[in-house]
Parts: structure tokens; sequence; C-alpha cells
């Protein structure tokens, strides 16, 4: 059997294993680990894995997740989300739709600051749930703008999937970051939008709460300032390259951990909660990195993404056509496999050839173009069904809402990614101004 047939029959079985539920690092370490020994050498194999554990658990630019990990944990434990929650609904809850919108503004905010799509959701959940509840929003709109608002952690930076991106194809953290700003701002204003029109058409799912006085808005907004000078401060300084990545997420997570302190929202459990935590989440995020290591050195001895990228290079498509088509497999990928999974599974077979094709941009441009573009894609994954993790979450906080409701009410803010996606494909400009005006 040649290697490629190999390759391609690991694939395959990987796919049947997660079908079966199999927790996706160790599928990946299992079939790497059987295809690499049957390509090579059973003591090759095991040379291999004492070196991998060592370079994948060293790399310098992956501590910046967990730093980012637990300056989220921090955050929640502040009690920051139901301060972003207050200021957005006192702005807005008086609106039509204007609890929901302000849930959407509650999950930007919180975004900002945690980097994590299902921290985001669950801990906003919690926070907007009841209030929706209260003003009688319908369970469809409660819960779908909830699920999709989740969605806002992984885009809006600082973004751990965005990190891993940018390790798999040795781009620019700060660059990534600076990239997925404006799309992350597009996200939660054409989610606003679609709250709009979903009230205008069926005014009862999203009615008006009682109006605020100034005073209550000005006091809510003085409430976030923490948000704000953390946002400013760790974003800021990496934006304009005083921090790098690591040092702003370290910065970051000591002034969280500073303003939970003095919030008084946090005692000794709560900060060792927030550090069993981020020691649950990394050690999952760095298992599924090293099944990844494995499979994905699986597949180069296979030489199946090299031979991949030969043939669409010479098939003779549109580049725009082929990138079109790796848009549709996320989508679909998305049914049956989390957001982080599908980046450390496609990314290494797609970027080789997203890299051989002629887009007219320079290469480090390409690299932030595709990985904005394959971020949202996969972030539509998180409330689609049958998987839709972000839709489980705030469903299980919502059990009074039959799971096919809160299905029907991610369905509009699909349409609008669907948008946002056309729009990021068509204006390249979109994620590269920022990179370029800040870079230079």
């Amino acid at each position: 059997m040649s290697g490629l047939a190999i390759g391609a029959t690991g694939f395959v079985i990987l796919l049947v294993l997660l079908a079966f539920r199999m927790p996706i690092g160790l599928a990946m370490a299992a079939v790497g680990m059987v295809g690499y020994a049957i390509l090579t050498d059973v003591d090759i194999l095991l040379n291999y894995l004492k070196t991998e554990m060592f370079w994948r658990f060293s790399t310098y630019q992956l501590s910046v997740a967990p730093l980012f990990i637990l300056m989220g944990n921090f955050a929640a434990k502040a009690g920051l989300s139901q301060a972003l929650f207050r200021a957005a609904n006192v702005w807005l809850g008086h609106r039509r739709g204007g609890v929901a919108m302000a849930a959407i503004g509650g999950c930007a905010g919180f975004a900002a600051i945690s980097g994590s799509s299902l921290a985001t959701a669950a801990t906003m959940g919690q926070v907007a749930l009841p209030e929706l509840r209260r003003f009688n929003y319908s369970g469809s709109l409660a819960t779908g703008c909830l699920a999709a608002g989740g969605t806002l952690g992984i885009l809006i930076p600082p973004s751990v999937i965005l990190i891993i991106y940018a390790v798999l194809v040795e781009a620019s953290i700060a660059g990534l970051f600076q990239a997925a700003f404006i799309p992350g701002i597009l996200a939660a204003f054409g989610y606003v939008l679609v709250i709009a029109i979903v009230v205008r058409v069926d005014p009862k799912a999203g009615p008006a709460g009682a109006k605020s006085t100034r005073a209550e808005r000005w006091e809510a907004l003085l409430d976030i300032w923490p948000v704000l000078a953390v946002f400013l401060l760790v974003m800021g300084g990496i934006y304009i390259g005083f921090f790098t990545p690591t040092e702003g997420a370290g910065v970051g997570a000591i002034g969280t951990f500073l303003i939970a302190i003095t919030k008084g929202k946090m005692r000794w459990k709560g900060f060792a909660e927030a550090l069993i935590s981020t020691a649950n989440t990394t050690a999952l995020i760095f298992l599924i990195l090293f099944g990844a290591g494995i499979f994905n050195a699986f597949l180069g001895f296979s030489q199946m993404p090299l031979l991949a990228a030969q043939f669409f290079s010479e098939s003779g498509l549109a580049p725009m056509t082929l990138l079109l088509t790796m848009v549709v497999l996320y989508i679909l990928l998305g049914f049956v496999m989390d957001s982080l999974s599908m980046i450390l599974l496609t990314v290494p077979i797609f970027w080789p050839i997203i890299a051989g094709l002629d887009f007219g941009m320079e290469p480090e441009d390409v690299k932030l173009w595709f990985g904005i573009i394959s971020l949202i894609v996969v972030e539509v994954g998180l409330i689609t069904p049958p998987v839709g993790l972000n839709v489980f979450i705030i469903n299980s906080m919502a059990r009074d809402v039959p799971m096919i409701e809160t299905f029907k009410g991610v369905m509009p803010f699909f349409a609008s990614d669907a948008i946002r996606v056309a729009l990021i494909l068509a204006f390249p400009a979109l994620t590269l101004w920022l990179p370029h005006l800040v870079g230079g």
C-alpha cells in the first residue's frame, strides 16, 4: 500500500473514531502513532514521541494561551460579565429586542478579555438568561442570541484559536489579533441587526424593557471601566508593539486578578477555582495539540498534504473556487467537530494548498486573511447541528426550551455569519487594513 493510501485510510479511520465520540486528542494520537509506525518504524516513532513531547509543550508562543485563559477566569470571578451586561442593558433594554442586544454587547465585551467562545457563552448565559426570561422573550430568540453571541469569544481578540493557528502556520499573533478586530466588530453589529429584524417581524419575540434614567446609564458605564482599561492596556499594547502577546497576556492576567481582588468578588476559593479551571482547559488544549502533532507528522510522511497541494495547484481551478470549497468543507466538518479540532486537523492540509495559490497578495497577508476566514467558518460550527457546543451549553441552562427551538433561534445569526464571510472573501481589506495601518 502506498503512503498516500495509508494516509487517506488513516484520515477515514480518524473520522470514524470521531463519529463514535472518541476524544479528538486521543483519536489523532492513536491513528497518528499507528500510521507513523507503519510508514517508518516503531523505534523511530518512539524517538519522535520523545522529542515531540518536549518541543510541543516548550514552545514559547503557546505560553500565551494559558495566560489569556487565566485572564478570562479572573474576569469571570471579578463579576465583570454582570457589569458588562448591565451597562449594555440600561442603554438598550428599553427598545424592542433591547435585552437580547444587550446580551450581544455583553458577549462582545467579555470576549475582549476572555478569548474563549465556550467561556463567553456559559458566563453570559448565566447573567443574561434570567433577564431575558423576566421580560418574556421567546425561547428561540433568548437562547439563540446567547449561543450566537458566545461565538464572539473565538473571534474578538484575544482568541485562543487564533494563537493556535498562528503557531501552525508561523504567523504573527499580534498581526492576527489586529486582522480579527474589524471582523469581530462586524460580527457583533451583524447580530444586533439580526435581533432588530427578528423583533420587527415578530414583536412578541422581544418585548421592550423599562427605560433607565440618565444617572443609571452613566453609573453603569463607570462600572465597566476596568474592562475598558484592561482591553486598552493589553490589546493596545500588543497592537502598537509595546508588549509581545505573551507579555500582554501576563499583564492582562495580573490586571484582572487585581480587579477581582479590589471588587471583593474573589476569595481564596474563587482563586483556586480559577487556577484549576485554567489548568484543566490548558491540559485539554495541549492534549489535542499533542495528538494533532503526531497525526500531522504521520500525514507528512504519507505525503498526503504535499500531493494534495500539487494536485490543486495544477488543477487549473481558480484560487477563489478552491477557497470556497474549503469553506464548505469547514461548514460540513462543523456538524461533527469542535472549532479547535477543525483548525488542528485541517490547517496542516489546507494551508500548503492556499500558500501555493496566487491571490494577488503577499504571503503574510494571505496568512492573516485565510486565518480570519477559517476562524469565522469554524465559529459557525459552534451553533450548527448536531454538535453546536454553544447551543448545548445555553440549552442546558434553559431546560424549558426545546433543543429544536434553540437551533431555530440561531439560524438568523447563521445567515449573518454567511454574509460576513462573503464580505471578507470579497474585500480582504476588512482584515488587512488594520495590520497594514499599525505595522506600516
